[in-house]
């Protein structure tokens, strides 16, 4: 819903802070529930002040499009806040460990694997499915499935920047169980830095759109040393745990829903709105339908 939501007066939560380098956060409680509001990074280096707030419209968009496709997903909301006369657009993200609940990401547990050579940060592909298979913290199964789900939405959103420090697990300490957190820190989809300009040019300009579909963004999840192309590894169909995600993942996508949502979202252009659509439809149709089309025909 088309709902405006201003945070300004919301209660700050003393004791909580949040680490990560893309703009400032701070912990407000709103209706009963803690949420984080992320702000957008400093405008200094941005062209435009669309481009500014852009990772915000690309958290919250990135997020729900993640719960349609049926991942759990943290909850997410965009409102204002005012800053020394300043109103600011900001996404609000439910606080999965305001219960009390510890996030280990996936680069403090891949340190624990002891009898890899390979440290915590480092996102080559082969390492990172030996640690999800010689991990103890979640089933190895239900990790991998999970891994190539989120790796194909991703693919659909255009995620440069899906590193070990943001994806994990949740450790209960009073049952002391561990469970996988929902997916979070999406910022960095749906190119977060297009001005006005690129939108134009991508809605106007086959080039300019295929070079944002075929070419970059890439994966931050590496193959022999080189950053994923999406669209290479996927339609080559090589991986059959991948493929498998892309079955799903492709069999749960509806665009219309998709275009539904993107029309509700508040605080967006009608420009930003038709560029989303048109960024994620050819997305969808130029990696994900042929490497569908691909792993059926195997």
């Amino acid at each position: 819903m088309n709902k405006s939501i201003d945070f300004t007066n919301c209660r700050r939560v003393l004791g909580k802070a949040y680490n990560g380098a893309n703009g400032k956060k701070i912990a407000v409680e709103y209706e009963g529930r803690q949420y984080m509001l992320k702000f957008p990074p400093s405008g200094q280096s941005k062209p435009t002040e669309l481009s500014y707030t852009n990772s915000c419209f690309s958290e919250h968009i990135a997020c729900s499009i993640f719960r349609m496709l049926g991942v759990t997903t943290q909850e997410t909301m965009l409102g204002t806040f005012d800053v020394a006369g300043k109103r600011k657009i900001v996404c609000a993200c439910g606080d999965f460990t305001a219960d009390g609940k510890q996030l280990f990401d996936f680069c403090s547990i891949k340190n624990t694997i002891l009898d890899s050579d390979s440290n915590g940060s480092g996102t080559e592909l082969s390492d990172m499915l030996e640690t999800i298979e010689k991990q103890q913290f979640v089933e190895s199964g239900r990790l991998l499935e999970h891994f190539w789900e989120v790796f194909v939405i991703d693919a659909l959103l255009g995620n440069f920047d899906r590193h070990n420090g943001n994806w994990g697990f949740l450790y209960d300490p009073v049952l002391k169980t561990t469970d996988l957190a929902p997916v979070y820190d999406c910022g960095s989809c749906l190119l977060p830095q297009a001005d006005e300009g690129v939108m134009q040019s991508v809605l106007e300009n086959e080039d300019a759109l295929n070079k944002r579909v075929f070419q970059f963004p890439t994966s931050a999840v590496k193959l022999e040393g080189r950053k994923i192309n999406y669209y290479d590894y996927l339609t080559k169909a090589e991986n059959a745990d991948c493929n498998e995600a892309v079955k799903r993942i492709y069999g749960r996508l509806d665009m219309e829903e998709l275009h539904h949502f993107i029309e509700d979202t508040p605080y967006i252009s009608d420009l930003q709105k038709a560029f989303y659509k048109k960024y994620i439809g050819a997305r969808a149709s130029l990696i994900l339908a042929p490497a569908h089309e691909m792993i059926l025909a195997l």
